[in-house]
This record gives C-alpha cells, structure tokens and sequence, in this order.
C-alpha cells in the first residue's frame, strides 16, 4: 500500500484548504490515481487495520439493493448509521421513509436504476421495441396538446455487466453508474464511488477494473473503498470465469479532513506490510471450472463469503467520520 502513502504525502505536502457541507474542513488536491495488480496481493492498508468485515457487509447489501441502514447493519456493517438518522438535512428530506431510510443509494442504482422512455403515442415501432426491452407502458401522458406514452422498467446495470462479460467481452462499454441526476434529492448521501468499468481480456482471461470517485475522504473512505472495489472485482471475475489483473482508482476530489491529520501522519510513520489475498468462499461457483454461467448468485452472497489471508496490520486508529 505505498501508493496509499504517497497519496496522504501528496495531499499534506501540495493541498489547499477548503470548506465544505459537513463544516469540518478538508486538506484538497483536484484529480489523483492509484493502479493495482491483483497479482501483487488484495490492497487492504496495512499502516492500520482495515474494517474488513464492514466493507464487504456494505458490498453484500449493495448487492442486493437495500436502502435500509437496519440491512446494513444486519450484514455487518454500522457506516451508514449516521447518514440515516443524524443528519439534519436528511431528516428533514420529505423523501425519508422513516428511521433508518436511506433513499435510493449504491445498490439501488445498481440493481435496480429506475428507466423511463416518453414516446409519442403514434411511434408504434418505438414502443413495440422499449416493450420487447423490458418497459412497460405506465401511463399516457399529454405534453404540450400532444399524446405520448411513459414506459419504466428498472435496469440491473451489475448483471448486465456480468451478462457483456460472458456474451461480448471485446465490448468498451461494460460500466454501471451510481449517480442518478433523478435521484439526488432523495437519497441521504449521493454517491461518491459513482462509476465502475469492467475491461476483459478474452485472450489472456484477465479482467480489470476502473472506478471513478467524485470525492474521496483519504482517511477514512479511501481504504475502505479501495477494498470493496477489489472484493468485487474478484466476485465478478469469480462469476465469469476470469483472473483479476488491475484495479485502477480515480479519485475526483482527494481529501483529507481537519480533523484526520494526526491519523494519517501516524500512518506515514508505519512501514506497510505485504498484501494479503482475499480468499472467496468454495461454496461461489468458479466459471473458469464449471464453464456454468451463474449471474443469479450476487442475490446470494453472504459477507462470510469473503476472507483475508496473511493479512498482517498495524494497530486500529480511529477518526471521526464527517456527516
């Protein structure tokens, strides 16, 4: 993890200050990047112990798209307590649906991102071709003295990814998003690890992964992240029957909060330890073996699936998390 290092250096030596919604102010630098090969070990930080329980319980819930931070916690992992139901603007959101609602976040957009087409009530041919695609007419609209129809489906962006995976694998267009400009105004927190592109090589069986985060809490968010990106970078190449090869990670806004700087310099005075690897559980069929596609088990996932090996850290440090 020294490129982990080098970002907290980089951040400390050249940030700018600023404010921002939470009011605790961050240490700033527009546009870093971290690139991993899989090979070289699982990138868990080591210059502390890692959540690792908590990051792939919040996987697993994302996974299966819940909304709900009593789901989170049932799985594992307590981060999303505070977005629920400490802040102040969330709770005041007509959109919350009561204690521990947390809006359409992650896995929501990634299981299940609400589609609409409006087409004109004459395109026959249009809608004919939305239904053969899975929408379904919801309601005739007029617009402006015009008839148009409203179709919705709601789209599985992570299985028709594994799906491009398997029947197109040559595709540049294996992504899913998490930021639904619709959705902004009902969820506790917009994404900030937002995008996820998958990159197969049918040649070599290797899969990369890219992912793009807008804003990124070096402290905190940044390990935490960074772990459950390779997790499942691992559980999709597990489901196709690939080998993980890089993770690159994009980071938009890097910060590091006010009051986190003690915890990083720590960080900077411990010597990282080797990477560990991350072991998924026999019980997750291995396409690569079975030559059976089977998409169906992101519903199945337990966070049990997921484990360590010879992961070797420093002591647990601690930090307020910015709301």
């Amino acid at each position: 993890m020294q490129q982990y290092q080098e970002l907290i250096k980089t951040v400390l030596d050249s940030g700018s200050w600023q404010d921002n919604r939470t009011g605790v102010r961050t240490l700033s630098v527009p546009g870093a990047m971290m690139r991993f090969d899989m090979r070289d070990g699982f990138p868990a930080v080591t210059t502390k112990k890692l959540a690792f329980k908590s990051v792939v319980g919040e996987l697993v819930a994302f996974l299966r798209g819940s909304r709900n931070a009593a789901e989170f916690r049932a799985l594992g992992c307590k981060v999303w307590d505070q977005n629920a139901n400490e802040n102040a603007q969330w709770l005041a959101n007509p959109y919350r649906q009561g204690e521990d609602d947390l809006g359409p976040v992650y896995g929501v957009q990634w299981r299940g991102w609400p589609a609409y087409k409006l087409l004109d009530a004459g395109q026959a041919l249009q809608i004919a071709d939305a239904e053969k695609n899975g929408f379904r007419v919801v309601a005739p609209i007029q617009e402006n003295g015009a008839a148009k129809v409203l179709l919705y489906k709601a789209v599985d962006q992570l299985r028709e990814c594994l799906d491009t995976i398997i029947h197109n694998p040559g595709s540049r267009r294996i992504l899913f998003h998490g930021w639904n400009p619709a959705d902004l105004d009902a969820v506790a927190l917009p994404a900030c690890h937002l995008l996820y592109q998958f990159i197969p090589n049918a040649n070599t069986r290797e899969i990369s992964m890219c992912l793009y985060v807008r804003s990124n809490d070096i402290g905190l968010g940044t390990p935490f992240n960074l772990a459950e990106g390779a997790a499942l970078l691992h559980l999709v190449a597990r489901l196709t029957g690939y080998t993980p090869r890089w993770f690159t990670y994009f980071i938009g806004d890097a910060h590091i909060y006010e009051n986190h700087i003690d915890m990083v310099r720590e960080q900077l005075t411990r010597a990282p330890h080797a990477a560990p690897r991350l072991i998924i559980s026999e019980r997750i069929p291995d396409h690569a073996k079975t030559g059976t596609y089977q998409p169906e088990w992101l519903e199945k996932i337990e966070p049990s699936d997921f484990s360590l090996e010879g992961y070797q850290h420093h002591p647990p440090l601690t930090a307020p998390m910015a709301v």
